[in-house]
């Protein structure tokens, strides 16, 4: 996570921008658990790392991995992605009284547990401004696990615009990972807004105890 440190004052907890979903061709069920083994590989490694982690010294020096639920393949599903041109720029709501500027880039529409869902992106005007993310999409959620097996607060997953013309992406919950302040309560970090609050439970990602 070669920019997490830049970056944790203005999005909290967030993956580079080389490990966001990008749209790709479908995974079998093989390639696909290998894919998120190495995500959640990198992930342990960041919380390792004193430049990049979140955890105090002491957290540190006892972290011995991340809690993840077992990976699902029925959480890789296909969306539709229906941008929104039109949208301004918002002051979204945060861990503290920091009000980063967001816009809303579109929705992705899908299947989830045989229920049809839609889920907002997000792109934020600070990472518009940085040579290298301008194509950052972020996608802050909560679900029925939110604290019951994941963190109170929503998790979120990181994406790529996807390339001119393109209508669906491939969405990966099993990389849902918790903002930094769910370690750490000196980050800032974006409340899920209203409309990414999924009814039904999420049992892919990141675990947490509160």
């Amino acid at each position: 996570m070669k920019w997490s440190i830049l970056l944790t004052s203005i999005l909290g907890f967030l993956h580079p921008a080389a490990h966001a979903q990008v749209d790709a061709s479908l995974q079998d069920s093989l390639a696909h658990r290998q894919a998120v083994l190495g995500f959640q590989q990198e992930l342990n490694k960041e919380f390792s790392d004193p430049k990049e982690s979140p955890l105090n010294a002491t957290e540190r020096r006892a972290f011995q991995g991340l809690p993840f639920y077992p990976i699902r393949y029925a959480y890789y599903v296909a969306a539709q992605l229906v941008r929104d041109s039109t949208s301004l720029p918002f002051a979204m709501e945060t861990s503290t009284a920091r009000r980063p500027l967001y816009r809303k880039y579109g929705e992705l529409r899908m299947v989830l547990q045989g229920q049809p869902v839609r889920l907002s992106v997000y792109q934020s005007a600070d990472l518009l401004k940085r040579p290298g993310y301008e194509d950052y999409l972020f996608l802050p959620f909560t679900d029925l696990t939110n604290g019951h097996g994941s963190y109170g607060g929503g998790r979120y997953l990181d994406l790529r615009i996807p390339p001119k013309g393109t209508t669906t992406m491939q969405l990966d919950f099993n990389r849902a990972y918790n903002p930094s302040c769910a370690y750490n309560h000196g980050y800032s970090c974006p409340v899920p807004p209203a409309e990414n609050r999924l009814p039904l439970a999420v049992p892919v990602g990141v675990r947490s105890e509160h």
